[in-house]
């Protein structure tokens, strides 16, 4: 009898453990099912360099990580520093963007990394026709360089490629043109050198003009040519929201790594190119993780070229992820 009545209680009482274990565990998916995704208003620029983002989008990446990003295509990067905080929470940019925004007073840091350039995967060009017969930077002296725009990142790697060898920045003359028109003016010998991206540079390559080399590679090797950034006080404030889109943006790079099909159809999807170009276009290499570090050769080169008076410290440029 006794036994049977230790027999009923034991069963009663793993029963009641079994049922508030389950309990506990509908509880937890109850909570984790309510609890919602973080809402991140991020802007891009329709070309490859930005394909990292994109990926993490349309492959559910950011969806995994707790991050409801909405995206807003935009044309001018220059212009997306002083909209971080306000319209925008994270944008992309350029070292020389930031730097230039940070020394004018502006609180915008660095979040993480994009594009970092290595020799074998680089996407631009100091380009020139291959009859001219320039075969260095310093032959540019009281030549005309087509830039798409004056202080940007590729004309700032110019100014100081050009410096390295010997040619002040008032030596050569730059006129502002469009990267589509880009081979036109060559051809037409009303420039006599681009600063070409992709994916103009590989159709003027194969039309026949030569490359003297990467521009940006000029400044650092590697070099870090992208980058996202946010506003200074909301990104020290948020970095659990940090971490979500830096991991984010690394899953991302594995999957590129591992499926570059699929990645291209991406490309094509946000850029609009046709298929036959996307096809030829080299993708770039991502690295999410930002160092302060390699902003350095950037700060050296605008400082060389005058385009920056401010002393900058780098450290405070970037919120790292921990």
């Amino acid at each position: 009898m006794r036994a049977n009545l230790f027999g009923r209680r034991t069963s009663a009482f793993l029963a009641a453990m079994l049922l508030g274990a389950g309990v506990g565990a509908l509880t937890a998916d109850a909570v984790a099912q309510t609890v919602a995704p973080v809402a991140l208003r991020v802007a891009y620029i329709p070309a490859a360099t930005w394909t990292i983002a994109w990926v993490a989008k349309d492959q559910g990446i950011f969806d995994k990580h707790g991050l409801n990003v909405t995206f807003t295509a935009v044309q001018n990067i220059s212009l997306l520093p002083a909209t971080v905080g306000k319209q925008i929470d994270i944008a992309p940019a350029t070292p020389p963007d930031l730097i230039k925004s940070a020394g004018s007073g502006l609180d915008v840091v660095g979040v993480a990394g994009g594009v970092l350039e290595v020799s074998d995967q680089t996407g631009n060009g100091l380009v020139v026709r291959k009859d001219s017969g320039i075969t260095s930077v310093a032959q540019l002296k009281g030549k005309t360089i087509a830039t798409p725009t004056l202080g940007a990142i590729l004309h700032l790697a110019a100014l100081h490629w050009l410096k390295k060898s010997g040619v002040e920045p008032g030596a050569i003359r730059a006129v502002e043109v469009p990267f589509p028109n880009m081979a036109d003016q060559l051809k037409a010998g009303r420039v006599d050198a681009v600063e070409a991206t992709q994916p103009f540079l590989g159709q003027m390559l194969a039309a026949g003009n030569v490359s003297l080399g990467s521009l940006t590679m000029a400044v650092a090797d590697p070099s870090r040519t992208t980058l996202w950034i946010a506003q200074g006080a909301w990104a020290r404030s948020h970095p659990a929201v940090l971490k979500q889109w830096v991991e984010s943006l690394t899953e991302a790079q594995a999957f590129i790594v591992a499926n570059p099909g699929p990645s291209r159809a991406i490309i094509a999807k946000y850029t609009n190119l046709p298929p036959a170009v996307v096809e030829k276009l080299p993708i770039p290499n991502y690295e999410a993780h930002l160092d302060p570090a390699q902003l350095l050769p950037w700060i050296k080169a605008m400082r060389e070229v005058g385009q920056l008076q401010r002393d900058v410290d780098p450290a405070k440029l970037v919120v790292e992820v921990k």
